[in-house]
């Protein structure tokens, strides 16, 4: 018979998951709290330590690149491609995951392990960044830190919203996630990419479909960006360099790429959706509206 509690939480609304979490982690932490914990989403790692908990991490997934001291933790692998072996092999007492984690086999056998768990839900959007807030103090134990911290990010979060230009004519704004072999891999709707473009004050220019798919060079000339956005990582050799952008020829024959209106943002404070959010969305909406071209507030 399993002996382990793992728990999954679902709903979006914020105060429905905090007081889910609450429960959950109640049952995790009755007889002490967690000490070895394994934290598998890049913003759930960075949330811990702007709680100071850092102390107690004992590894992390492929995603937890912030802040730079997480990278000294033992890393188990990319969140979606999770091996048991790996996981289990640093001892953790808690896991706290975003969902999505796995794949579903894996996390069988890490439930067979009685290791609890903690999922966590994923919403882009300005709410859901302080339910993840709450969610992870709560699985720690400490809610009156998060409690701090989530009043802080929100404040963030509004001071933010007021500063990101309401142009009439909001920017459409092209996400591509990949560029390999000419081949454009590009965000629809309901994607941390497109979350961050409206909290920006932009419009995601692909809207027909959600999630992330190749395009044709038709959809994106019928698209017409005004804005092309990438990742920006670190150089790597799947990279797309702006002169890719400026051959391919469907990208050419955007605005974007003819006004040169190219954007790189670092991908984890991009699409984290964690305590650095506020920043990231001020950021690319000034590169979206330039003082010249902002309106007013």
């Amino acid at each position: 018979m399993r002996n382990r509690r793992t728990f999954a939480v679902r709903s979006l609304d914020p105060l429905a998951l905090i007081a889910m979490m609450v429960t959950a982690t109640s049952a995790v932490s009755a007889q002490e709290p967690a000490q070895r914990v394994l934290t598998i989403g890049g913003s759930l790692t960075e949330i811990v330590y702007a709680l100071g908990e850092e102390d107690r991490l004992v590894g992390r997934d492929q995603t937890s690149q912030y802040p730079a001291e997480a990278g000294s933790l033992p890393d188990v692998g990319y969140m979606r491609a999770l091996s048991p072996e790996g996981v289990l092999s640093i001892d953790p007492d808690l896991i706290i995951a975003l969902e999505g984690a796995g794949p579903h086999e894996a996390m069988e056998v890490i439930e067979a392990a009685s290791v609890p768990i903690v999922t966590v839900p994923e919403r882009y959007d300005a709410k859901g960044v302080v339910a993840k807030i709450e969610a992870v103090g709560a699985a720690l134990g400490v809610p009156d830190k998060a409690l701090e911290l989530a009043e802080r990010v929100r404040g963030e979060l509004e001071a933010s919203a007021t500063i990101v230009s309401s142009a009439e004519d909001p920017a459409t704004v092209l996400f591509i996630l990949s560029l390999e072999g000419g081949r454009i891999m590009a965000s629809g709707t309901g994607t941390a990419a497109d979350g961050m473009i409206v909290l920006a004050g932009g419009e995601n220019a692909i809207g027909d479909f959600a999630g992330y798919k190749q395009l044709t060079d038709e959809a994106i000339i019928d698209a017409a960006p005004d804005v092309i956005l990438l990742m920006d990582r670190g150089g790597a050799t799947h990279d797309p360099a702006v002169n890719d952008i400026a051959a391919h020829p469907a990208l050419s024959a955007t605005p974007a790429a003819q006004s040169g209106r190219i954007i790189r943002m670092d991908g984890s404070y991009l699409l984290g959706f964690g305590p650095r959010t506020a920043k990231a969305m001020t950021e690319l909406s000034r590169a979206l509206y330039p003082p010249s071209d902002a309106v007013a507030q």
